[in-house]
């Protein structure tokens, strides 16, 4: 019990009290409305800092905006949700209570927005467990190293560009390439225990259509996407991509091996462009301002192994490569911070090839330290000689070459039709890693064997090497 007889103890009491529950001693200040320009809002009036939550009067109801930014007694918020009926003078409140969301099993097999609501009519969340979504720092120091080998059921990308897991890897492709395709196989033939989906800025038809017709009902049992279509606000895109990501992290916390695929990398850097040039950031690299380049690896670098002996995020990030251009600004910052990337070329899915996978422009960099030596040097062999037949493909198709010059190309040619049999997989051919490793030895075996063996060994080569074996 407190005493409160002496009045220097009572003003201390008071003032222990108040420090200890500073938050709820505040008072609830409310600002107004000022100004309304495209997207953004400006309030005065309120005392907020950059990253807090408000409740905007409109008409008879309220909607959620997000702080932004400040210039002396202004701030700047960004409305989350669709903001039509706005008027000079709105009233615009703070809200006190932090953003978490519910997570935990009950995610598995759902489909939320950005604020962690259903968008699947399947009821509300419930869970005593709830996250924030900045997540925490992990020290460099206390992260596992990449050691073991992540299945992704893709045989070009077992054999040729094995993933690691806790590696991050970017998906570089243009539009209409087959990314959200390749997404979806390895959301269903991955072996990680958990996958986390976000589909970040995109059509919002292809949310449906990845659910149903590429996730499939099997693929979303131990899945969890979160959406937030090109229409949403740039806020609550960005929220998306952080809410994925704390999902993820929650799952790796827990012991979980965790595929975390996002699509797109680049919409996230766009949203945050959209925020940054409205609030008055000047732009520097082909209109993005430097924000941008910096919002983008910390979201990476959430990703990966946590501590030795505990769970793992291996991540997919899709790069839109607009006009095909790998040199794009988003794309050359995320291809220097993840762990490898995986292009997939117009010029290969116009041909026909699917995945379309360019071997040559593709690496994985934590592939020497988790692969067999014999595994390597067989995945650098089968670029070589890939790399040396398209190298050479003009003057073969034009009839230039000779056979009997050059040996190598000689091979190169030979085994050309199985290589391209190799990297191509069916939308619902799971390839192991174990059974991608063993065709790649079978395939450069086989053409040692031909080149002793002549035209009969041709032959019993393209009898063997059937595709999917």
């Amino acid at each position: 019990m407190i005493q409160m007889g002496n009045p220097m103890s009572k003003l201390k009491t008071l003032k222990w009290i108040a420090e200890r529950h500073q938050f709820k001693s505040q008072p609830v200040v409310s600002g107004r409305l000022t100004r309304m320009v495209g997207l953004t809002l400006e309030a005065v009036g309120c005392n907020v800092k950059v990253g807090d939550r408000c409740h905007v009067e409109q008409g008879s109801e309220f909607i959620e905006a997000q702080v932004v930014g400040f210039d002396e007694d202004k701030f700047f918020l960004m409305p989350v949700e669709p903001a039509n009926s706005l008027s000079p003078g709105a009233k615009v409140t703070p809200i006190l209570d932090s953003a978490e969301i519910p997570v935990g099993d009950m995610l598995l097999g759902r489909v939320i927005n950005g604020a962690g609501k259903p968008l699947d009519g399947k009821g509300d969340l419930v869970s005593q467990n709830t996250l924030n979504l900045d997540g925490s720092i992990i020290n460099p120091m206390q992260r596992a190293p990449i050691r073991q080998t992540m299945d992704v059921g893709i045989r070009a990308i077992n054999g040729l560009l094995t993933v690691g897991r806790g590696q991050r890897m970017g998906l570089f492709a243009g539009s209409g390439v087959g990314k959200s395709v390749l997404l979806g196989m390895m959301t269903r033939f991955s072996t990680a225990d958990i996958i986390v989906v976000g589909l970040v800025g995109e059509r919002g038809r292809e949310v449906q259509e990845f659910i149903q017709d590429i996730l499939g009902e099997e693929g979303m049992k131990r899945a969890v996407v979160v959406a937030s279509p090109a229409d949403d606000s740039p806020v609550m895109r960005m929220r998306a991509a952080d809410l994925s990501t704390a999902i993820a992290e929650y799952f790796r916390d827990e012991g979980k091996d965790v595929l975390l695929l996002m699509d797109s990398l680049t919409r996230y850097g766009q949203a945050q462009r959209e925020i940054a040039l409205a609030v008055g950031e000047p732009p520097a690299t082909k209109g993005y301002p430097p924000s941008v380049f910096a919002k983008i690896p910390k979201l990476v670098e959430r990703a990966g192994n946590g501590p030795e002996g505990g769970g793992s995020i291996t991540a997919f990030y899709t790069v839109l490569t607009e006009g095909d251009d790998l040199q794009d600004p988003i794309a050359d910052s995320a291809r220097a911070i993840l762990d490898g990337h995986v292009v997939l070329a117009r010029r290969l899915a116009e041909e026909g090839q699917y995945p379309a996978i360019d071997i040559e422009a593709s690496i994985s960099r934590a592939m020497p330290q988790i692969v067999s030596k014999a595994s390597l040097q067989n995945a650098q062999k089968f670029k070589h000689l890939y790399s040396l037949y398209r190298q050479n493909m003009d003057l073969i198709s034009v009839g230039a070459y000779s056979p009997g010059n050059n040996p190598e190309l000689d091979h190169a040619v030979r085994l050309h039709p199985i290589m391209r049999t190799f990297i191509m997989q069916e939308l619902d051919e799971s390839m192991s890693l174990a059974d991608s490793q063993e065709g790649l030895d079978l395939i450069l075996q086989h053409g040692h064997a031909y080149q002793q063996g002549g035209q009969q060994g041709n032959q019993q080569e393209q009898h063997q090497l059937q595709p999917g074996q």
